[in-house]
């Protein structure tokens, strides 16, 4: 069996090592230089054993939720708000029949007399 074989055998063994590679912490390329130049029963591999694996199922979304919030950058929400509220107060200018303050339009016009004409 080749070296690469036997390092896939031993990380079978160790679960645990795939919680640091996922929490990016190592990389499976420093595991197998560490694997390469120590073998697989040394007591460079104890300090990984201690690791328990993520079995909490609701620390996953709060971890999530957590990434999400952090990288929310809180000017840019504060401008988009002021610019949906713009967008709003002009939508509301624009749909209300008699806005406050401001005379009408068109005046109301009383009809003109039948017996008038146009000179008269």
């Amino acid at each position: 069996m080749n070296k690469k074989e036997e390092f896939k055998n031993f990380v079978s063994t160790r679960p645990e090592l795939v919680n640091y590679v996922k929490n990016k912490e190592h990389t499976w390329q420093d595991f197998y230089e560490i694997y390469d130049m120590y073998g697989d029963n040394d007591s460079v591999w104890s300090k990984y054993q201690d690791v328990s694996p993520v079995s909490d199922e609701r620390a996953a979304p709060l971890n999530e939720l957590t990434n999400l919030v952090k990288g929310i950058n809180i000017n840019n929400v504060q401008k988009y708000i002021n610019n949906a509220q713009k967008a709003i107060n002009v939508i509301q200018e624009l749909t209300t029949k008699s806005p406050v303050g401001k005379t009408p339009i068109s005046p109301i016009k009383t009809p003109r007399p039948i017996t008038k004409f146009f000179g008269d």
